[in-house]
């Protein structure tokens, strides 16, 4: 299966709850006016968007439109995808899987986020693709508050063959991280589960600010990259976790996990457009190979195309 259909068939529920209803206005028969405007902007907004990036996007593309002097909704639709694309694609690194074959050994991705984002699922899902492309990978169970976390890593471990770096529950994170380091030497990618923070207590980004540091000082800061994991589902309050990690470490990517359960796609637009950091990766499902690259082309396609567009 291609990547445009498993992303239409992932996207499935967003389609149904918002994204259809851009598509009805690209097609219905009526013209292109302040109806149409006021509706494009107001369906952006219902998907998550946001009313700042909705408000610009409706400008841009009023000017494109005139510009090219457009009068066909269909033909409007294609400068939208376009005006969509180029947006995701003017981020350094977006839609670019991780690519490390140039950097020394191990390459490190510290996964971070709040509780439930889908930090554990992502850390085993690319292990899986590492894997299947014929790279060594190690876990760290960085996430030392919950015995679960530790637990559930270990399961993922031992399915895929991965070793997992683990200490008991309540040790420093720090002190796992320090000797997953250690253990990987020679080893392609080690992946760091770290707990999920609520962003909001001091101490507990002190204690991710000093497990950076330590990654730093052993490994490199051009051998690192922190993920941030973001559920689609928390929409704009994603923006204020991103804002008060990269206060303590310098987030590389993100992972936007769980987008096939929510109903607001234009979430994604808004984290392109606010935040300027690249999406990497997209969760569109449960099974451990639904953690696709994110192919902004392909993405914007199979959410606001007409599917008899091909």
């Amino acid at each position: 299966m291609s990547l445009l259909n498993r992303l239409k068939d992932g996207l499935t529920k967003v389609k149904e709850s918002w994204s259809n209803g851009i598509i009805s206005l690209f097609n219905a028969g009526t013209e292109i006016n302040d109806e149409f405007w006021n509706n494009l902007e107001e369906a952006l907004i219902a998907g998550d968007a946001g009313l700042d990036v909705s408000e610009e996007l409706v400008e841009q593309l009023k000017t494109l439109s005139k510009k090219e002097k457009i009068n066909s909704k269909p033909e409007l639709n294609k400068i939208f995808i376009k005006l969509l694309t180029d947006k995701f694609l003017s981020v350094k690194g977006m839609g670019e899987p991780f690519n490390f074959d140039d950097k020394p050994s191990p390459f490190v991705i510290l996964l971070i986020g709040v509780n439930g984002s889908g930090k554990t699922t992502s850390a085993a899902k690319l292990a899986k693709q590492f894997s299947d492309q014929g790279k060594s990978v190690i876990f760290a169970a960085a996430d030392t508050f919950r015995a679960a976390a530790i637990e559930q890593l270990k399961t993922w471990g031992e399915r895929a063959g991965i070793r997992v770096i683990a200490q008991q529950q309540g040790s420093d994170p720090a002190a796992v991280v320090f000797d997953a380091v250690k253990a990987a030497r020679g080893t392609d990618v080690l992946i760091i589960d770290t707990a999920g923070r609520l962003h909001s207590k001091h101490n507990l980004m002190e204690e991710l600010s000093k497990t950076y540091r330590i990654l730093e000082r052993e490994i490199g800061a051009s051998s690192i990259e922190v993920v941030l994991v973001l559920d689609a589902v928390m929409g704009q309050n994603g923006f204020a976790q991103a804002e008060i990690f990269r206060k303590s470490v310098p987030i590389s990517s993100i992972i936007l996990s769980k987008y096939d359960n929510t109903a607001k796609g234009g979430i994604v637009i808004a984290i392109s457009e606010k935040l300027c950091i690249p999406v990497r990766y997209i969760g569109i499902g449960e099974k451990i190979e639904d953690l696709s690259p994110f192919d902004p082309e392909a993405f914007i396609k199979a959410l606001i195309g007409d599917d008899n567009d091909e």
